[in-house]
């Protein structure tokens, strides 16, 4: 039987997939894989079962994606956030972000940088900087690593630039968001 891929918007984390397949069995839609952004279908879904998955997946904050703009815009989107929080291969950490997002996306990044930014109202770099800034906040609250131990891990040339980068996106310095912690969080779907 035939394989068909569904696109999926706004899923970001393990929660997530166990929220989509939680749905794909009350459904009936039988599915090989689930992934960030994805679902393999095993058959192609009928009309009846793809707008009722449409329907729960927007009850729960997705969206199923039909146009191949968007699932570009959302294949961007999962790059960049394994790019941010260094969950890449070890030869792709030290590429630049642009460099990383063509070699899997296959196209001209002017093209997709554009494409991106009519459709986000912001660069694939703004978006880059704020998930970096999210993960930075989550470790910052995990309160494991210290300043300068996020910045090596996350390859910023110095604490300071860490520092400074940390309080340009959020007006707070890096010592006192962690004074205030989690309140100042967001999910990563609404960054």
């Amino acid at each position: 039987m035939a394989e068909s891929t569904l696109l999926v918007k706004n899923m970001v984390c393990n929660r997530c997939i166990m929220a989509v397949e939680t749905i794909l069995k009350q459904i009936g839609i039988p599915y090989a894989n689930v992934q960030l952004g994805e679902i393999e279908t095993i058959g192609v879904p009928g009309t009846n079962q793809k707008e009722a998955l449409a329907d729960q997946l927007n009850n729960i904050g997705f969206t199923l994606i039909d146009s191949k703009a968007s699932a570009t815009i959302e294949k961007i989107k999962k790059l960049t956030i394994s790019k941010a929080r260094n969950q890449v291969d070890e030869k792709e950490t030290r590429l630049k972000l642009s460099t990383f997002i063509t070699n899997h996306v296959h196209n001209e990044y002017s093209y997709l940088s554009n494409l991106f930014s009519s459709i986000e109202n912001r660069t694939i770099e703004n978006y880059f900087i704020e998930q970096r800034i999210e993960y930075v906040k989550e470790l910052l609250v995990y309160g494991e690593l210290t300043l300068s131990e996020i910045a090596l891990e996350l390859e910023y040339s110095s604490t300071a630039h860490l520092s400074a980068q940390f309080k340009k996106v959020t007006g707070l310095t890096p010592s006192h968001y962690k004074q205030i912690g989690v309140e100042k969080r967001r999910g990563l779907d609404q960054v």
